[in-house]
């Protein structure tokens, strides 16, 4: 079955884990090792058009204005033809995706992405799912794109197969006023992208161990978020990075996301809170660190970041909202 030509628009929002993901359990349907926590980032955005056309010889991916292929597309592709398959049709695909926040820098530009993909995609081939369902979905095109569908903070489930690892929101986005300031000190596209890390993290003697421990700290994260308890949630969320970089930096072979200016900001930010100024890091699977702070602290916050020597520039995000369609 082919459609004519139909099209439809749909934003997502990067999302910064508090509690990481690293590691499938299952790589083809990228369920993952244990669960993990989010919030979605505000402000910071991906916007994609999906065009299913008869007249189409082959799927097209136009990223941030320039025409892709390899890998990219590759993944593009595999994403469209599960569409396809649950909406019965064979028809090939243009898409069209820009971010305004850097790609591939550990700012989960793929999260955004393939959730965004997701939703612009089922609505051209004319499916109507559920955000449990979409959720679902997004989770084969990238294990994070899972926690992009729902808005605020969110729960992504480690589930025990395919129909319950989901994501859902535990609060909305204005029960707790917090920011991201994002110290980019990198903007270029990391070497070894988070598949690929995620594949090799089982070769790392401290994973096990990540992983047995994760259900505590999922825990104590979702207490601290219930609670806006900033002192729990700073404890946590930066015990849970850095326990995923040193699996990253011990795996076979080593991943070392980080740069001079990471460590500098990751040893200054607790003498920061020592001082008074609320604010924790966490950073995912790139050098760039994710500052989080209450609301009123964020320009003391920025202000600080701007001044520390690797900065390149200060992003900042409050907690945004679900994936939608715009057209």
């Amino acid at each position: 079955m082919n459609l004519p030509e139909f099209s439809a628009t749909a934003e997502a929002h990067p999302n910064i884990a508090l509690i990481k993901y690293w590691g499938d359990r299952d790589s083809k349907l990228r369920l993952p090792a244990n669960g993990s926590i989010s919030m979605n980032l505000g402000g910071l955005v991906t916007r994609t058009t999906v065009t299913f056309n008869d007249q189409f010889k082959d799927d097209r991916l136009l990223l941030n204005g320039e025409e892709t292929s390899g890998p990219a597309l590759e993944r593009v592709t595999f994403f469209l033809d599960l569409v396809r398959g649950q909406a019965g049709i064979n028809t090939h695909g243009q898409v069209v995706s820009r971010n305004n926040f850097p790609t591939g820098a550990g700012i989960a530009s793929s999260a955004a992405a393939f959730a965004a993909l997701c939703l612009a995609a089922t609505r051209s081939a004319g499916l109507t799912l559920t955000e449990m369902e979409l959720s679902r979905l997004a989770r084969r095109g990238s294990g994070s794109a899972s926690r992009s569908i729902p808005g605020g903070f969110v729960e992504w489930q480690a589930g025990t197969g395919d129909l319950d690892s989901y994501a859902y929101s535990i609060a909305a986005p204005d029960h707790w006023r917090l920011v991201d300031c994002i110290a980019v000190v990198s903007t270029g596209h990391k070497r070894t992208g988070s598949t690929e890390g995620h594949a090799s993290a089982g070769s790392s003697p401290f994973q096990s161990t990540r992983v047995d421990q994760a259900p505590e700290r999922l825990n104590r994260c979702r207490q601290a978020i219930e609670q806006r308890d900033f002192s729990l949630l700073a404890d946590v969320v930066e015990a849970d990075s850095t326990l995923m970089h040193a699996v990253m930096m011990t795996s076979v072979p080593p991943l070392f996301y980080w740069e001079p200016a990471s460590l500098r900001l990751m040893k200054l930010i607790p003498e920061w809170r020592r001082q008074g100024l609320q604010a924790c890091f966490t950073l995912d699977a790139g050098p760039n660190v994710h500052v989080i702070c209450p609301a009123g602290q964020a320009d003391s916050v920025e202000e600080q970041l701007s001044q520390v020597e690797g900065v390149m520039q200060v992003l900042k995000a409050s907690v945004g909202p679900a994936a939608s369609w715009v057209a």
